[in-house]
């Protein structure tokens, strides 16, 4: 119900129908509550989103250019200032989504306190800062249609005609903060069974898009992290049909399902499958498997095990843990295979953990994905694990060296140093820095661009900075001049942090309620005044 004069009839044909009992409801006002919440449960999110996804979707394959990013949060308050300050700049919210990281909810969500990413947090936490997430930016809705029916009344009781049809359209034409999240389920938290439960928290919460490793769950790593321990494909296969029935059972017929590999960076299997037929998945999986010959039992020693592989018996390299080693240099073979068998098995894209960002790399393993499923798309981790600044000038450096370009000037092991900043090999790297995701969405399959935890280290960066002048010799100053000032020159909404945190909402409220008679915090006294 998007009309507001709609919104406004059907609630005085309602009151008509209730009579005399119901003359206190003033029709205007509950069509401006149900304005300011459209979404009535989670599930209306996930199935409003789940549009808006496939929809960019289906514009990505017909163009590379109309790629997506989102940015990691880690709190409600933060999701919503990222999309108010999107729609602020950028005056739409298309294609921009938020992320939420399993890695920050383990590191600042947990009640153990901070952790490792590696699964340990409550599941339940999840789904809780979905929720959170989700209410924090249906309130953004509310704040921002709050200031335009204000700017509606002042309109009316100015008798400004134009001023009033401007705001109208406004409202009518009102883009909501809601937007797609992918959200982070890890390795699943458990077998197919606890996937599918959480699941469904999650999708209940909100989520449209569940975002699945093919780790191992009690052993899961974060992805930019060593000993990594992957699952046989079927397994991974089991938890992927779990999410896609959660989403059906939920009536999200059109939710989106993204796999992620980690076998470029693991090692590691725990698990040997079972072999039904010649050359099906679990032959594939054990032919990366790294193994010595056995000639005779001579070769064995207690315990081992022996498969037979190619007419030959092989006994695999194992760990003193039972942990079965892949072959070196077979990591981008395994995850082409992963990609391959999960789209083919009912996931919608792709996550491929790199160790590094580069184009080339994603690029060569895309393209082989693509030879058999030609619309194939990536979600990337654009991580702050990466030390961008590094590994681009490393890039340059190293193409450079490879077109016979004199390099005297430049050492390799000391590309960090900031009297590299000003040269020209700094200015390229920076340029392919800027370029990288319009080149990655161009040339390697990369729909959705995420930055994974950002505002754990914007967080950081920003309290180190405050703290070093508050404490130290500007005092008050390094506030006003660094943050207050800041905000009023840029226009950021929470220099009235009262109004940002819903008190006009509330004055608006009581005034429904309670007519002259409502206590409102909105008057001269309101140091919000002094803002403007």
């Amino acid at each position: 119900m998007n009309n507001y004069m709609q919104a406004i009839d059907s609630i005085m044909h309602l009151r008509k129908i209730n009579g005399d009992s119901w003359n206190a409801i003033h029709p205007e006002s509950v069509a401006r509550m149900k304005l300011q919440n459209r979404f009535l449960t989670g599930v209306d999110i996930a199935r409003h989103t789940a549009k808006v996804m496939r929809q960019d979707m289906d514009e990505y394959d017909a163009d590379s250019t109309k790629y997506t990013q989102s940015l990691g949060c880690w709190h409600g308050f933060v999701g919503q200032q990222k999309m108010i300050s999107i729609k602020k700049h950028f005056e739409s919210l298309k294609g921009n989504y938020l992320y939420l990281s399993g890695w920050m909810v383990a590191a600042l969500r947990s009640e153990f306190g901070p952790l490792p990413d590696q699964s340990m947090h409550e599941k339940t936490s999840v789904s809780a800062l979905i929720e959170e997430l989700y209410t924090f930016l249906k309130q953004a809705d509310a704040w921002e249609l709050n200031h335009l029916f204000r700017d509606l009344d002042e309109a009316i009781e100015n008798s400004n005609k134009e001023k009033e049809a401007d705001t109208l359209q406004k409202i009518n034409n009102f883009e909501t903060h809601v937007v797609p999240i992918i959200a982070d389920i890890d390795a699943g938290f458990g077998n197919e069974e606890a996937t599918y439960l959480l699941a469904k928290k999650m999708i209940e919460a909100g989520a449209c898009c569940i975002q699945i490793e093919n780790q191992v769950s009690d052993a899961k790593q974060c992805g930019h992290q060593d000993g990594k321990v992957t699952v046989p494909h079927e397994d991974f296969l089991a938890k992927i049909n779990a999410v896609r029935y959660a989403f059906l059972e939920l009536g999200v017929d059109d939710g989106i399902i993204v796999a992620r590999t980690d076998s470029l960076g693991a090692g590691l299997t725990q698990k040997i499958p079972v072999s039904v037929t010649e050359g099906d998945l679990a032959a594939q999986y054990m032919s990366f498997i790294e193994t010595t010959e056995v000639q005779s039992p001579a070769d064995l020693t207690e315990g081992d095990m022996v498969l037979k592989q190619n007419g030959k018996l092989v006994k695999p390299t194992r760990l003193p843990n039972g942990l079965v080693k892949f072959k070196a240099n077979t990591g981008e073979d395994r995850v082409v295979l992963d990609c391959i068998t999960s789209l083919q098995n009912g996931a919608d894209l792709l996550w491929i953990e790199t160790e590094k960002p580069h184009v080339g790399q994603i690029a060569s393993m895309v393209n082989r994905i693509r030879e058999v499923i030609p619309n194939a798309k990536l979600v990337y981790n654009n991580s702050p694990s990466f030390n961008w600044t590094l590994n681009f000038r490393q890039q340059v450096f190293d193409a450079w060296l490879d077109s016979g370009r004199d390099l005297k000037a430049y050492q390799r092991n000391d590309l960090m140093d900031v009297r590299y900043d000003t040269t020209e090999l700094g200015r390229e790297a920076d340029r392919k820095i800027k370029e990288f995701q319009r080149e990655a969405a161009k040339q390697a399959g990369v729909f959705h661009h995420l930055i994974t935890l950002p505002t754990y280290h914007t967080t950081a960066l920003s309290t180190d900075i405050l703290a070093e002048g508050y404490f130290g010799n500007e005092g008050m100053l390094a506030y006003v001049e660094g943050v207050q000032r800041q905000e009023i020159r840029r226009g950021i909404a929470t220099v009235k942090h009262q109004d940002m945190a819903g008190s006009n909402i509330g004055d608006d409220h009581k005034q429904y309620f309670s007519g002259d008679q409502a206590l409102k915090a909105d008057g001269g006294d309101n140091t919000m005044n002094q803002f403007g």
